[in-house]
């Protein structure tokens, strides 16, 4: 009854009955439906991240019973208040209940973490259930703050370790982080004299194995794809300040900017302020690395990247909230009336459509409704007798593959492109030789698309016309060519996998 009656206890239940709404109430995003499209089956990882986000859509398919938007997103919601509990339990041992409280509340409004991360099919849900979870077993094992070492806690924060490598390969940057905080630490480095940290770290290592034994089945394709993505020979002096720009708008500024404060305080600080010592160590990486990658990588580097360094930075921000009350309700107050409005627009957008004179403004193609809805009208338009259907981009294959899904039409979707992504394994164009296959014909013209791809097969003609329809609206009108007797060796089609 008095876990009930606790306020971030109710705080957690209202922001998940917020996030299922939202969660039910439009259609999957683009690397959302990439993902449950490109995972037929449990495998011991995939090319774009570790395993733990597939296998949990997989596992909701399998037990639901459904490809729904809400059935493949509800063990993401769940781990979204599991995340929110850990952060109440880290911020309460560091700062107190109250500082408890508001981290969670702050967690709760920002748009990239409650949203995000908390609604949609992503590696970043298990990955921050994770990391909180890390982070907590190491403040018990360390004993943290003012207590006693609890030194069977470092196999706990084993486990969650190998569990976050499992959500993300990004997670090793607030791992190491926190290591560099303990080593640093004059106390707490006594405790690395001790078997029990040095089995966590085994345990972890155990717990990736399955990820190594996959890259190294499929020629280390994960780890190249991202390890590429810091490549880049331009300089671009900017960069570093767009990039923490945009992940102050991801986390909301006035958030972001007392966080990296109270990061450079604890910093500068020392380890004298163990926890949140510990804390800035967990989060500097991240937030540092990316932003000076941007600097000369060719990747556009994605804001959202570095929110794992951001987590890590809510316990404190919450103690610093909880001794500023009234600005605390005033910031978290105006915050989640702006994320509930914005919610909402989203949910009233994709049930009714946008306005009739928003929408024509919008040709064929380049409505922002493409990424809100699912593209279910195109089922009805496939012409019979074809084996599979290959698109150019793995986006396209992603969001038609869904549809397909939802459909209950049972057709292979792959990608004859350079980027093929997951598809390369899931479906490679070598196992559909001799197949007849439906060509997705954009990106370019037909021409072009013609011209490209008439050397792979015995036949190519026009195919059906595929439209993508949204209350009544065209929002994507789709070429295509049916293919005769798929010969992928005969040509360059991309991301073939023998």
């Amino acid at each position: 009854m008095q876990a009930r009656m606790n306020p971030t206890f109710l705080l957690v239940l209202a922001a998940l009955g917020f996030r299922l709404i939202l969660a039910g109430s439009t259609g999957l995003g683009i690397d959302e439906s990439y993902m449950v499209a490109a995972s037929r089956s449990f495998a011991l990882s995939y090319f774009d991240h570790p395993l733990a986000s597939w296998w949990l859509e997989l596992a909701a398919r399998e037990v639901l019973g459904s490809a729904a938007p809400l059935a493949v997103r509800l063990p993401f919601v769940a781990l979204s208040g599991l995340s929110s509990w850990l952060l109440y339990l880290i911020a309460k041992r560091l700062h107190g209940p109250r500082a408890g409280f508001w981290s969670v509340a702050a967690y709760s409004v920002s748009p990239v973490f409650s949203l995000a991360f908390g609604c949609w099919v992503l590696p970043d849900g298990p990955l921050n259930t994770a990391l909180l979870a890390f982070l907590y077993a190491i403040l018990r094992a360390l004993g943290l703050p003012g207590a006693q070492a609890a030194r069977r806690w470092w196999l706990a924060a084993g486990l969650f370790a190998g569990l976050a490598m499992l959500s993300k390969y990004s997670a090793v940057l607030v791992l190491v982080g926190v290591a560099l905080g303990v080593a640093l630490d004059p106390v707490s480095r006594r405790e690395l004299r001790q078997p029990w940290p040095w089995l966590g770290v085994l345990l972890a290592l155990a717990l990736f194995a399955p990820v190594l034994a996959w890259n190294a089945g499929h020629g280390w394709a994960s780890f190249g794809y991202q390890g590429g993505r810091a490549a880049g020979l331009r300089l671009r002096p900017l960069m570093p300040f767009i990039i923490w720009a945009g992940e102050a708008l991801f986390v909301l500024p006035w958030l972001w900017a007392p966080m990296v404060w109270l990061l450079l305080r604890a910093l500068r600080a020392g380890p004298g302020a163990r926890g949140a010592w510990l804390l800035a160590w967990g989060g500097v990486i991240p937030i540092l690395l990316f932003a000076v990658v941007g600097l000369w990588s060719r990747t556009h580097i994605l804001f959202h990247w570095a929110a794992p360094g951001y987590l890590m930075l809510f316990p404190l921000l919450g103690g610093w909230l909880a001794a500023r009350p009234r600005l605390a309700g005033t910031v978290v107050g105006i915050s989640g009336a702006l994320l509930a409005g914005a919610a909402l627009a989203l949910v009233m957008v994709a049930r009714l459509g946008l306005p009739p004179a928003l929408a024509r403004a919008f040709h064929p193609g380049q409505s922002p409704m493409l990424q809100l809805i699912d593209w279910m009208s195109i089922g009805a338009s496939l012409p019979p007798g074809i084996d599979a259907i290959a698109a150019q981009r793995w986006y396209d294959a992603g969001k038609i593959g869904y549809a397909l899904m939802r459909d209950g039409i049972d057709l292979p979707v792959t990608v004859f492109g350079r980027e093929p992504h997951q598809f390369a394994f899931t479906t490679p164009p070598a196992a559909l030789r001799g197949k007849t296959i439906l060509l997705i014909a954009m990106p370019g013209s037909l021409t072009e698309a013609e011209r490209r791809f008439a050397p792979c097969f015995a036949s190519l003609r026009p195919g059906p016309l595929l439209t993508v329809m949204d209350h009544g609206r065209a929002l994507l009108l789709i070429p295509t060519f049916i293919g005769m007797d798929l010969e992928p060796l005969s040509c360059h089609i991309g991301g073939s996998k023998d």
